[in-house]
């Protein structure tokens, strides 16, 4: 049974490639992509109880045991991310069934989706620091192809600053890598673990966490490496820009999470940096959010905003700051992706992303007004909505480490969240309607931003239930010795 672990990868590999010779039959393509990631939801959900009830598992390819060989390994953490990459993707392509244009999904659409859901479920399922970096490039490969699909100019541009930012960042993760290397003489992740322990703190080992934490801070966008995430994201479709705002990000930050939970939990210093690094990205998205009139471009400074408050929580580092971060990494991935399908629906209404023109939606679409209003609420962590349970054990577990300006700015950026989203309710749906405002017909594309919404609030309601899975989550990252155990079979 713990060949399961491999499905997740595959299904989606096997149906991008058979997705190929189908790429004229748009309706084929979409029947069977969301059969393919139905059944990847079912693997996920059994992969999840079996972790639950037998611990972390992993599969050696071709019968090499670790550390020779390439492990898959799955924990509660990647577990809950691969469920939660699954959903998301399932509700993006209910959108595109009308929310993208037929030429742009007849160019491979469906086919490229199902590969970039290969690199991102292949990220958080690998057990070795090569196949990371591989997995990267499969996930960016098919993203520049996603980013630039439709050709129009400013898609031209943004994606060749996308294409060098990351070129930048493949090229530096493959030096640390080497340099790891050069220094514990494996490449897998748990025996990396092993060594650096019997090593001890060699100065070495924390240049090599801070190039770590430059290269995922590039993908992760963390400060001051986000520079490129407003303009490159604000150029895609909605249910792109839905798909990377929920998902490409959080890669990066599991890469963060992984390998210092993995490697450099005994280096404070760079704990330290982290937390430091990830305060600020929180003061600057905050900003960000509410320095603007475009609605992609406020949800997008969001996106900035969250990564740093789970960075911060894992910076703090302690059972209960780390449960707060995984609930809040979750409940982050759904509510972004919730959100950037309902503002999209407001663009196909309106035709424009500015709010100045957006005025007066609730009289004609009171549903999609409600369910934005209840997403925005989500965000901002009110209770007893899935972003106020993960936020408050954050707070708690930084008051545990007495980080009580930490603490401080946490409960800050939620207003200015607050604040950033009620402005697009309040501009968007109430006052004088615009005259860009038309009766059009939106259930299918309104249908998955309702189905996000909510799975968000049965988090925040259901968090009872959902507790022992994250728990046992943060307790993976905490005790890293679990992880190598199963992998290392010692």
């Amino acid at each position: 049974m713990s060949n399961l672990i491999l499905f997740p990868i595959l299904i989606p590999l096997l149906t991008g490639i058979i997705l190929i010779f189908f790429y004229k039959k748009i309706i084929l393509q979409r029947i069977f992509s969301l059969l393919s990631i139905s059944v990847s939801i079912i693997v996920t959900l059994s992969m999840i109880e079996q972790i639950k009830n037998a611990g972390i598992q992993t599969v050696n390819l071709s019968n090499w045991d670790a550390p020779f060989g390439i492990t898959i390994v799955s924990d509660m953490v990647s577990a809950l991310l691969v469920l939660t990459t699954n959903i998301i993707a399932f509700c993006c392509i209910i959108y595109s069934f009308k929310g993208m244009e037929r030429e742009r999904e007849s160019y491979f659409y469906y086919s490229i989706i199902q590969f970039l859901l290969v690199g991102v479920i292949g990220a958080f399922s690998t057990g070795d620091i090569f196949n990371l970096f591989v997995f990267f490039e499969v996930m960016l490969m098919a993203s520049y192809v996603l980013l630039v699909l439709g050709n129009t100019k400013v898609q031209l541009r943004e994606t060749v600053k996308y294409i060098i930012v990351n070129v930048v960042a493949s090229a530096l993760f493959v030096i640390a890598v080497a340099y790891l290397y050069s220094v514990v003489g494996t490449l897998n992740m748990a025996f990396i673990s092993e060594r650096i322990s019997e090593i001890g703190g060699a100065g070495i080992l924390t240049v090599i966490a801070v190039l770590f934490l430059i290269v995922f801070g590039l993908k992760g966008a963390i400060f001051p490496l986000f520079f490129w995430l407003p303009g490159s994201y604000n150029a895609a479709p909605i249910p792109i820009l839905a798909l990377f705002g929920a998902l490409l990000t959080k890669v990066g930050v599991y890469s963060i999470v992984r390998t210092y939970s993995l490697f450099f939990y005994e280096d404070s210093y760079v704990f330290s940096l982290l937390g430091i690094l990830s305060l600020i990205t929180i003061i600057l998205g905050a900003i960000g959010s509410i320095a603007y009139n475009d609605v992609k471009k406020i949800i997008i400074y969001n996106i900035v905003t969250a990564i740093g408050v789970i960075l911060f929580g894992f910076s703090t580092f302690n059972a209960v700051s780390l449960t707060g971060s995984i609930f809040y990494l979750l409940h982050d991935m759904i509510i972004k992706g919730a959100l950037f399908l309902l503002i999209g629906v407001m663009i196909y209404i309106t035709g424009t992303s500015n709010l100045k023109y957006m005025g007066g939606l609730m009289k004609k679409y009171p549903l999609l007004a409600w369910t934005f209003f209840l997403a925005a609420l989500g965000l901002a962590g009110i209770p007893p909505l899935s972003g106020f349970v993960g936020k408050l054990l954050i707070i708690q577990g930084a008051f545990e480490a007495s980080n009580y300006i930490g603490s401080f700015i946490v409960v800050l950026s939620s207003l200015f969240v607050l604040l950033s989203v009620i402005k697009i309710f309040v501009k968007g749906f109430w006052g004088e309607e615009s005259d860009n405002v038309m009766k059009k017909p939106v259930r299918t594309l309104l249908l998955p931003g309702c189905i996000l919404v909510l799975l968000s609030v049965f988090i925040g309601i259901g968090a009872e239930v959902l507790s022992p899975y994250i728990s046992l989550a943060a307790e993976n990252l905490l005790q890293p010795e679990n992880y190598i155990h199963a992998v290392l079979k010692e």
